[in-house]
């Protein structure tokens, strides 16, 4: 901040613009012998004190001026001019969007995991005066508030609120920042949780913990679809207990869809041949035997 007090006090380009011509005037009257040493030296100091009197603000700055000591007012954007030695320019705020990353080391939530947090933090001066008089560092008041806030909003929470809520976690760190700064004259405007970090062995657990879920919900599934499929079968069942003609259709139909792929082979019980009909399964044997292809059923 004082660097860039002294730049734009004494380094400005009118500020030395005009400081060298005046002191290259005065350097040819003296060479010329139309002053002497001492008006030189006159002409230097009257030299510095103009071109301190030119000050610049750029187009997103203002000049707070001191007068004698005493607040007087806002300067800038652009050219203004001060008086020497008792007007006193003591910043430049900026007024523009800034960006501040901050972060919370080790910090306990509230069901004591240590987490590792960072965050980034957008505000803007709204209110130079107040920033300039009220507060003595705001950029870095507003970094040790917004760190003690993080801290105090992960305390409040559980680890699975932080991982899950990011953008509740920080509309409230926003809320709370934006009170505390906002009699500086300063808005918060947005918060973002960049990174949540956690104990690396934290993290196997969870992951085993969401693979064991997983693999308990499949387990879940295929037992709720075997359920059903059950139900079905017993429908099923249903309809064939007084209809032997049907239940016959239906096993020649497997047995059937069975042969449609080559080089298959069927194994039932005899008892099941005798049930649907077996002089008609021996005639499909047959028929695949006189073809040359190895009989598909086999009779156990």
């Amino acid at each position: 901040m004082l660097a860039n007090i002294i730049t734009k006090n004494f380094l400005n380009p009118i500020s030395l613009t005009v400081l060298v011509i005046l002191l290259g005037v005065s350097s040819i009257l003296y060479y010329l012998g139309i002053i002497n040493v001492e008006a030189l030296v006159a002409l230097g100091i009257l030299s510095l004190l103009i071109a301190s009197s030119i000050q610049i603000a750029d187009q997103w700055e203002k000049a707070v001026l001191l007068r004698m000591g005493k607040y007087t007012g806002l300067k800038g954007p652009g050219l203004f001019l001060i008086i020497p030695v008792v007007d006193r320019v003591i910043n430049y705020i900026d007024q523009r969007v800034r960006v501040t990353d901050f972060k919370a080391d080790q910090t306990l939530t509230k069901d004591t995991v240590p987490v590792n947090v960072v965050a980034v933090l957008y505000w803007t001066v709204w209110d130079v005066e107040k920033a300039a008089l009220e507060v003595q560092d705001y950029t870095t008041s507003i970094e040790y508030i917004a760190q003690t806030g993080l801290r105090d909003i992960i305390g409040k929470h559980e680890l699975a609120d932080l991982l899950q809520d990011r953008e509740k976690i920080a509309a409230d760190l926003q809320k709370v920042l934006d009170e505390n700064t906002n009699p500086w004259g300063i808005t918060c405007q947005t918060v973002g949780i960049k990174d949540i970090t956690i104990p690396q062995g934290l993290a196997d657990a969870m992951s085993k913990q969401a693979q064991a879920e997983r693999e308990r919900k499949a387990r879940v599934i295929l037992s709720t679809a075997e359920t059903e499929i059950a139900e079905k079968f017993e429908l099923a069942s249903q309809k064939y207990i007084n209809n032997p003609v049907a239940l016959q259709l239906r096993a020649m139909n497997l047995i059937g869809e069975g042969l449609r792929e080559r080089g298959s082979m069927i194994i039932v019980p005899s008892s099941a041949l005798d049930s649907m009909n077996l002089g008609v399964i021996g005639g499909l044997a047959s028929l695949g035997n006189a073809e040359g292809v190895k009989s598909p059923i086999t009779k156990i």
